[in-house]
């Protein structure tokens, strides 16, 4: 059984949606998915709580989930070696998305509260950022479009 000294999946879900009052929420098939468009989803963070979507990090052990969170590629080479092998089925360590590590996405199991407060929340920063500011741009261009592309 999983440990609970760190915030459960559910407790992460509220956290993200207080936090970031633009993100958008779709559940399906065990996962949890976060974003700033409800039209094209390009997710900031997930949340796996199944094996439905890969079997790498042994989800269906008792309380375990995993966050996965798309940062840059600079974030994502801090965060892993590449001549280390991951062990997707540890709790608590920041590791590449079983995956989607080609698109620089990280994951953790199970967080603890220290590398929740410490780690996880300036990489939901970050991710949050990335996906909010490419849709405040395609409003932008949109709103333009409409107006005739003129300004002022």
């Amino acid at each position: 059984m999983a440990t609970r000294e760190g915030p459960d999946a559910a407790a992460i879900t509220r956290y993200i949606t207080e936090t970031y009052p633009d993100t958008i929420v779709a559940q399906a098939m065990g996962g949890t998915f976060f974003s700033c468009n409800e039209e094209s989803w390009p997710n900031f963070a997930t949340i796996a709580t199944t094996d439905a979507f890969d079997d790498a990090s042994d989800l269906d052990r008792d309380g375990v989930f995993r966050l996965n969170v798309g940062v840059t590629g600079r974030t994502f080479d801090r965060h892993v070696d590449p001549a280390v092998q991951p062990d997707y089925t540890a709790l608590d360590r920041i590791l590449p998305h079983p995956v989607y590590a080609a698109q620089h996405w990280l994951s953790i199991l199970n967080p603890s509260a220290a590398s929740f407060e410490t780690v996880v929340k300036p990489l939901l920063d970050e991710a949050h950022g990335i996906v909010s500011s490419r849709e405040a741009r395609i409003r932008e261009g949109r709103a333009r479009a409409s107006d005739g592309g003129t300004e002022g």
